[in-house]
């Protein structure tokens, strides 16, 4: 196998200098986020957990008989829920509730302990989330980028050891996720992650058992960076169990980049968002 150079992963994962345009993207997010929470049902910034960012947003839909939440992406160390609000659009005028969450970020934390939060944002939802009309016997995962291993991690997850079934997730999708972290090691941004070879391989699902048995949605942008088209076909391969009946590989999508493959997902005639709502339509759940 031939050693990547340290200047070809940096290329290739620092995301905000192979797309220039990232900014554009943040800012339609924002926009679009704002008219979602103007024209949906929504409770803002209900806490989950104990941390400083432990909080998450709730889009309730009428009659509503499943949840998707949602983690954000950010490489663990930017982002947040608020400019996310705009995933939940789609999925409410179908009839499915949405969760938005947030979770501390490194440095302040490690990997870790976020993927821990993510697990109690779960078992959160799972408590509570009766009591805000969210139906939860029925459970997506989704998230993008670092959100897409966030959701991956919830599905190598032993949730019998935290009271929970093994079906207590029906689904996931992971968007531009990142599965394999032992090239993160040598990034300039590990300085805010603190990752070492060790802590990269335990964090990695491709080095992880799926502990749920439920089907995962990968999905990226064609026009992703090859690394990161690399890390989804990875998963795909090492998670025959995961795969969602007749997927053939990752769902690439023409013409996207690692931001602008995201957008989709508020847009409910795409691809992206049509194969989701397709894990609530009984098809795959």
């Amino acid at each position: 196998m031939t050693l990547l150079s340290d200047d070809f992963i940096e290329r290739e994962y620092n995301l905000r200098a192979a797309f220039p345009d990232h900014p554009q993207w943040f800012a339609r997010w924002a926009a679009d986020s704002v008219t979602s929470r103007q024209r949906l049902s929504c409770i803002l910034d209900l806490r989950y957990g104990a941390g400083p960012k432990q909080t998450l947003d709730l889009f309730p839909a009428p009659r509503s008989a499943a949840t998707l939440m949602f983690i954000h992406g950010g490489y663990w160390r930017a982002l947040d829920k608020q400019e996310h609000s705009f995933v939940a659009g789609p999925l409410v005028e179908r009839g499915v509730g949405v969760a938005v969450i947030n979770y501390d970020l490194c440095p302040d934390v490690n990997v870790a302990q976020i993927a821990e939060q993510c697990r109690e944002a779960v078992l959160w939802l799972k408590r509570e989330g009766a009591h805000y009309s969210m139906s939860t016997d029925s459970l997506v995962v989704a998230g993008h980028s670092a959100g897409g291993h966030l959701a991956a991690m919830l599905l190598a997850t032993d949730w019998a050891a935290r009271g929970l079934s093994a079906e207590s997730i029906v689904a996931a999708s992971a968007i531009s996720g990142v599965f394999d972290l032992e090239p993160l090691v040598r990034v300039s941004f590990n300085s805010d992650l603190r990752l070492d070879a060790q802590q990269a391989r335990e964090l990695s699902p491709v080095h992880l058992k799926a502990q749920v048995r439920a089907p995962l949605l990968l999905a990226a942008g064609s026009d992703e960076t090859s690394e990161f088209i690399r890390q989804s076909r990875l998963l795909w391969r090492r998670w025959p169990e995961s795969r969602p009946r007749g997927s053939a590989g990752p769902l690439l999508i023409p013409g996207k980049h690692h931001f602008s493959v995201l957008s989709d997902l508020g847009d409910p005639a795409s691809e992206l968002a049509t194969q989701l709502l397709r894990l609530f339509d009984g098809r795959e759940v």
